[in-house]
């Protein structure tokens, strides 16, 4: 300590830390930090997403399916088939969901979930010899929580984006379904 014992030293401590503080900002570098800010609005308008060009999945195995819980309010039954489940470089989850009606219908969809922006949309619909039909409708529709038929509300914030981001890896994903509480699937396509 004998350096700021000598009269002035301490002054001279400060004018050296002064003097090299402006040196480094005398080289230029906040002034990078603030070029790298000063297009951030129109850098994050410029980037549009894309959505990657969808390849449908073999039709679902029943003894594959794996039952979801979404809600006691709903009769019906609803399935994920794990081995569907992708994740696109456009960062939309992709999975097939089975649906068993209280009446005894069932519904196979392949559809598709955007976490960024809490939508959904169906890409087919299943048919019974296993075959694929194109959705008329290929809209991005807004994810709600409803009280009866919320299975994509439950889909996104339990199993595909919970706190709105993607859950991880499709391994994850597969994981937290295989894992959950709940029963064996009990589903047969068209009976």
């Amino acid at each position: 300590m004998a350096f700021f014992n000598r009269q002035g030293s301490m002054q001279k401590f400060y004018f050296l830390l002064v003097f090299l503080t402006g040196q480094v900002f005398a080289q230029g570098i906040p002034v990078e930090y603030i070029r790298m800010g000063q297009n951030f609005e129109e850098d994050y308008e410029a980037k549009t997403w894309q959505e990657i060009a969808v390849q449908l999945p073999l039709a679902p195995k029943p003894e594959k399916l794996v039952a979801v819980y979404v809600s006691a309010a709903t009769e019906h039954h609803f399935f994920v088939d794990p081995d569907s489940i992708s994740i696109g470089k456009d960062g939309v989850v992709r999975y097939t969901l089975a649906i068993k009606t209280s009446g005894g219908a069932s519904n196979i969809s392949f559809d598709g979930m955007r976490c960024e922006t809490r939508e959904r949309r169906s890409y087919a619909f299943g048919r019974s010899d296993g075959s694929w039909s194109r959705a008329r409708s290929n809209e991005w529709v807004k994810i709600r929580e409803e009280t009866i038929n919320r299975h994509h509300a439950a889909l996104f914030t339990d199993f595909f984006c919970p706190g709105g981001v993607i859950a991880g890896s499709v391994k994850d994903i597969r994981y937290a379904l295989l894992n959950q509480q709940g029963g064996k699937p009990n589903f047969t396509i068209g009976k």
